[in-house]
Order: C-alpha cells, then sequence, then structure tokens
C-alpha cells in the first residue's frame, strides 16, 4: 500500500474533489486546509494582497491510501485534470503505507 499526498490552491480543491469520487481505485481521502510557505510564494502573481500581508498561502492537502498499482493511473488522471486546465499547480509525493485498517 502507499499513501498519495497532493497539496494544491484553494480554487482546485473541488474540482480536484470531485474528480477523485469517481476514480474506482481510491475508496476515500482526507481533506486538509495547510499553509504554505515558501520562497516562491513572494513571486507568486496569483497570490492575494492578503497573502503577501500575512507570508503564506491557503493551500489543501488531500492524503489517500491505495493499493501501489493504482499510484500511477491515478497520476495519470490528474496530470490529464490540470492538462484541461482545472488546476493550475499540483504537487505530490509518494510514501509507503506499513499497515492501515480500522479499529
Amino acid at each position: 500500500m502507499k499513501q498519495l499526498t497532493l497539496v494544491m490552491g484553494l480554487k482546485a480543491q473541488q474540482d480536484v474533489c470531485d474528480y477523485l469520487r469517481t476514480m474506482p481505485q481510491i475508496q476515500g481521502f482526507t481533506l486538509s486546509h495547510i499553509e504554505g510557505h515558501s520562497e516562491q510564494s513572494e513571486t507568486n502573481p496569483f497570490l492575494s494582497a492578503r497573502d503577501k500581508v500575512v507570508g503564506y498561502t491557503p493551500h489543501v492537502r488531500i492524503d489517500v491510501v491505495l493499493s501501489a498499482v493504482d499510484i500511477a493511473d491515478v497520476l495519470q488522471a490528474l496530470k490529464k485534470l490540470r492538462q484541461e486546465g482545472h488546476i493550475k499547480e499540483l504537487f505530490y509525493w509518494v510514501a509507503p503505507v506499513d499497515e492501515a485498517g480500522h479499529l
């Protein structure tokens, strides 16, 4: 099993969540509102005046645990979503999951 973590701007949240819900490989996911801090934030033309004053940009993080064989298909589908213009930028990483379940 693997954990796929996606980080994106707030504007992409609805499109990405709707898309993930339609994918048979994904049984569910966790969404968290987070703050993005980076050097790139200062030069980002999409920053609002509020973002420039407070020093961070609001982002959304989605964590999905799924089969390792499904990772490539899910990433390919998200790349297609980006190419269609639904999301401007999406940062991701994949990490191993030793064990997962419900108690």
